[in-house]
């Protein structure tokens, strides 16, 4: 960790909950001034703890009802194979999280689509497109029970 506080991690804490508080806001929950707070708060961001502050949009109000998880496994483990999965993976906008991962396959993809003929066009015309996948596993979301996008932080009080 990068020399952080009680205060920096309850500062933390607090904008991951709600990243549109003021500073003043923040201050007060702290029990410290505006001036010390505003300058933890760019120092984090210089440091690049707080990476940026964005919205957080309801998938099936913006068309996007359906989240899969797909597994997939490269036929070939090269370099030059892996950075072209990768590049052609990011260009992908229905992809939202590709994570390499270990065990039985190589890359986990989160899609976003808005249902599933959606995600069979998306399958047959944008991921079967890509060169070099073995296999591919789809894993379907029926209900969410935990989401978060909080990075669970040690409790320091």
């Amino acid at each position: 960790m990068q020399h952080l506080d009680i205060i920096d991690f309850k500062i933390l804490q607090i904008l991951q909950t709600n990243g549109k508080l003021t500073t003043k806001e923040v201050a007060k929950q702290v029990n410290l001034s505006s001036t010390p707070v505003y300058e933890r708060i760019r120092r984090m961001e210089r440091k690049g703890i707080i990476k940026k502050y964005v919205a957080i949009l309801d998938e099936e109000s913006v068309g996007k009802g359906l989240t899969v998880f797909c597994d997939i496994t490269l036929k070939q483990h090269t370099k030059e194979i892996g950075h072209q999965f990768v590049k052609e993976v990011m260009a992908l906008n229905a992809v939202s999280e590709c994570y390499n991962i270990a065990g039985d396959y190589d890359f986990r993809l989160k899609i976003m689509v808005k249902d599933m003929r959606h995600y069979q066009d998306f399958v047959l015309n944008e991921l079967g497109s890509i060169k070099n996948i073995g296999s591919a596993n789809s894993t379907f979301v029926m209900g969410v029970i935990k989401h978060s996008y909080e990075v669970p932080l040690i409790n320091h009080s």
